[in-house]
């Protein structure tokens, strides 16, 4: 599409004689068709100005339908032109969905509220102006509306300290709460468990719900217990949290100040850490490596055929975590095909207890460069992050986040689309792809060594 460029007066006295007559009429200027008297110059600024702010937005409107490629770099500074960012972002995301890697409402809930009833929680209220509940809560219905977000992961999280005693009934309570949640609230939100029925639920208008197991512990050794969890909607697992399992080095390995549990050192993942890849593989499960030690991210990318994620991880070249992702391990997610959903927490951000947006920006450009455009995405992790960036106190940001992302001249709307959700969708099918091709396989029997937890407080029946 050519865009009209206006320049001049001139230019203008040139236009139709009804369209002067128009836009002098609507800028207050008097027009005469039967005198050639010359207009004021204060007239003619007027009319200028009137045409200048239309083709801006008419360069607005060409990048819209152009779409692809185009760069959205506007540097627009006044309010309304900060409305009109807006609007290219609300334009992208009825394209695709805005997919978020990480939240923990779930365990929020039972957190604050010392269980998980849902009968009389105002979930479809915001919560923040609720001062019965308090300021807590960075989720619900009105702020994701808000957010313009069309995909969660549910975070099903439950504490390290659980390990080896309820960790699975705890898991599975989780699940629960977010499976009676998108039963309440059928017409707003829909459980989803693959990348068709996430593109359906955008499609019809609802924010499509996905469970995500935030901590290998919770599967209790067991390849059963995982496999019915994948049964139940579940459609990514962290191998590790902040502790190790018998089986996968958690981050805590590589921190000298953690006091999380470390009674276990794998090196890595074990031979039984890697049959759970491969049984993750073989279901469709998305393997997540956020929270996990360096040598457990490499070995996971070594073993795992399909693309791998972190569900909510920064660039560590940028902050020193070990939750962050070094620059090695991001060249070769480039290789794998997967993705660094981006966490929003200031201690992942800044190393801090404060951080703003352009923290969260810079976090996307650096992953992009080292990585590429294929391979990050978003993943705040709300309702478990205490000190999110100030302009993105809830899930209701997502937008700002956006609009400032599009004065970025590197920045097309093809690649903000990715960002947002295509490049999740793109590793979902890949995963469900190679899924349908190991069909045929066996389920994995493999047995945790008795050894490596024979010495610990787990309760557990024996054959006697």
């Amino acid at each position: 599409m050519t865009c009209l460029q206006l320049s001049s007066p001139e230019l203008i006295r040139k236009l139709p004689n009804g369209d002067a007559i128009h836009h002098a009429k609507d800028t207050g200027v008097s027009t005469s068709l039967d005198t050639d008297k010359e207009p004021s110059r204060e007239s003619e600024r007027s009319v200028l100005r009137k045409w200048i702010v239309m083709a801006g937005f008419f360069f607005l409107g060409c990048a819209l339908i152009a779409g692809v490629g185009l760069p959205l770099a506007l540097e627009l500074r006044s309010s309304h032109l900060l409305e009109a960012r807006l609007q290219v972002v609300r334009r992208m995301l009825s394209e695709i969905p805005l997919i978020d890697g990480n939240n923990d409402f779930a365990w929020n809930l039972r957190k604050h509220r010392g269980s998980t009833k849902l009968q009389d929680f105002p979930f479809d209220e915001d919560l923040s102006r609720n001062v019965s509940w308090g300021s807590q809560w960075q989720t619900d219905l009105v702020r994701l509306r808000q957010g313009i977000v069309g995909g969660q992961f549910w975070s099903v999280y439950v504490p390290c300290e659980a390990q080896f005693l309820d960790a699975v009934q705890l898991t599975l309570e989780q699940i629960d709460v977010v499976r009676r949640l998108v039963s309440r609230y059928p017409n707003k939100i829909r459980l989803v468990t693959n990348s068709k029925e996430l593109e359906k639920a955008h499609k019809d208008g609802v924010i499509g719900s996905l469970v995500g197991i935030e901590g290998g512990h919770s599967i209790g050794t067991s390849m059963a217990v995982l496999r019915s969890f994948h049964r139940l909607g579940a459609r990514y697992m962290t191998l590790t949290h902040k502790c190790n399992t018998p089986w996968a080095d958690s981050c805590s390995v590589e921190d000298p100040n953690s006091d999380a549990p470390l009674d276990f050192h794998s090196d890595g993942l074990s031979v039984f850490g890697k049959a759970v890849v491969k049984e993750l593989n073989r279901l469709g499960m998305l393997v997540d490596l956020s929270h996990v030690s360096i040598r457990t991210m490499r070995d996971a990318l070594a073993i795992s055929k399909p693309p791998v994620i972190f569900s909510h991880s920064a660039a560590r070249a940028l902050c020193n975590s070990s939750s962050n992702v070094p620059d090695d391990v991001l060249r070769n997610l480039s290789l794998n095909g997967g993705l660094v959903m981006i966490s929003f927490d200031s201690a992942h951000l800044s190393c801090g207890d404060k951080a703003s947006m352009h923290d969260v920006i810079a976090h996307i450009n650096h992953i992009r460069r080292i990585a590429g455009v294929n391979h990050v995405g978003l993943g705040a992790g709300y309702d478990g992050i205490s000190n999110p960036p100030v302009e993105l106190p809830d899930v209701s940001g997502y937008p700002l986040l956006l609009a400032e992302l599009t004065r970025d001249r590197r920045w097309s709307a093809s690649d903000i689309k990715k960002l947002i959700g295509g490049n999740l969708l793109r590793v979902l099918k890949e995963v469900e792809i190679y899924a349908v091709t190991m069909s045929h396989q066996f389920p994995a029997e493999e047995l945790i060594p008795q050894e490596l937890i024979e010495d610990t407080a787990y309760c557990r029946y024996h054959d006697t």
